[in-house]
């Protein structure tokens, strides 16, 4: 019996700059968080979705209602580091995504956040105005 093969995570690459970094060049801890952000709305931009669009055609926006994040090695100035996106689960509302922030082999950071979609404004809960492509749920890898 063959097994499909997993999906891989979605991957977003970027750079560390100084403004990403403390007196020290280390980066400072939040801004994993915006990295995590930086690859989740590049993986939206990756299965068509830009979220002005969506904001403007629909009235939704997504929201971080839950996140935690384990830190494990620091990141430098000048580092290259991938963050990857995975999709744990996925509800009418809400979403679970579990991001890592790596430099080369080295697991810098992990962490889960939740995801509400919100009416832009009365910031009451919605549906989500897209469908995820079944590609778009990842199994653990």
């Amino acid at each position: 019996m063959t097994l499909p093969p997993v999906p891989s995570p979605y991957m977003h690459t970027l750079r560390v700059y100084w403004e990403d970094t403390d007196a020290g060049g280390v980066v400072f801890y939040a801004n994993y968080l915006k990295f995590f952000e930086r690859a989740r709305t590049e993986w939206l931009r990756s299965l068509g979705h830009s979220q002005q669009r969506l904001r403007d055609e629909t009235g939704a926006i997504f929201v971080v209602s839950d996140t935690t994040v384990r830190y494990l090695s620091s990141a430098r100035l000048d580092d290259c580091l991938r963050v990857t996106v995975v999709v744990r689960e996925a509800g009418r509302a809400t979403m679970v995504i579990e991001q890592q922030a790596w430099r080369g082999n080295v697991l810098l950071a992990e962490g889960t956040i939740r995801i509400a979609c919100v009416d832009a404004a009365s910031l009451r809960p919605r549906r989500f105005p897209i469908t995820l492509p079944e590609s778009g749920l990842h199994a653990s890898p």
